[in-house]
């Protein structure tokens, strides 16, 4: 029997991160987590995938800094022994006009988002390279595959756009390697903690499917594309709106 893939979620400790680690541990993965403030709510999610008969770790790491960036994904290889699938969850978002926003404002987006994403993706593909097999899924929003913008989230949608950019260029770079890289494009989801069947019971007039999004609606869509098989799909942007912006 080959040994369970290890995966790596950024900013896991909370919301659409939490759902998409402990999806991953319920289909089998070891499981690292970043987080860089709420120790508790890391320790909880990893007591949650040992619950599960996984592996999992917490990794406490500010990914606007390149050290911890790399730290972060060598760890995590290190101590799950190996790592097959990176998704870059974490982004910061602030509410300012352009006029309003001070450039450390705008490079802390920037850098949490897209950064952040180049950074970590960088570091984790050697170690994909080393089983011939690898898995990277950014996190966008809802609109950036078509550089979408909104009033007062000029940075956070600049981002966003440039990580769909980036996602298409590494996918190129890697697909011959065995490694696929595709984005996830959640439109708004307010309580990504409730399950599936609540969320069915609530109405939501603004998306096409009538009800709210949740995170376990983004997580069975990572799930998919870390799977065997989701081979052939790469450099896409796959939208889990339930019809919102369309």
């Amino acid at each position: 029997m080959s040994p369970a893939r290890a995966a790596l979620v950024t900013g896991g400790s909370r919301r659409i991160g939490k759902a998409i680690a402990l999806r991953l541990a319920d289909a089998g993965h070891d499981v690292g987590i970043s987080y860089r403030a709420r120790g508790d709510a890391a320790r909880a999610v990893v007591h949650a995938i040992e619950d599960r008969g996984r592996r999992g770790m917490a990794i406490r790491a500010d990914l606007t800094r390149p050290a911890d960036c790399r730290r972060a994904v060598d760890l995590a290889a290190r101590r799950l022994g190996r790592l097959d699938v990176l998704v870059n969850n974490v982004g910061d978002w602030a509410q300012r006009t352009v006029e309003e926003m001070d450039l450390a404002t705008w490079r802390r987006i920037v850098d949490s988002n897209l950064t952040a994403a180049f950074l970590c993706s960088k570091h984790a593909l050697p170690h994909m390279r080393k089983g011939g097999w690898g898995r990277i899924v950014n996190l966008v929003a809802a609109g950036a595959y078509r550089a979408h913008g909104s009033a007062k989230l000029s940075a956070y949608y600049a981002a966003k756009a440039g990580v769909v950019a980036f996602t298409k260029s590494l996918a190129r770079e890697v697909g011959g390697d065995g490694i696929t890289v595709n984005a996830v494009a959640p439109g708004v989801i307010a309580d990504p903690q409730i399950d599936i069947r609540t969320a069915r019971r609530r109405r939501d007039g603004s998306t096409a499917v009538g009800r709210p999004g949740t995170g376990a609606d983004v997580a069975a869509t990572v799930l998919f594309l870390v799977s065997d098989d989701a081979d052939f799909i790469t450099g896409d942007v796959i939208g889990v709106t339930g019809g919102w912006l369309l």
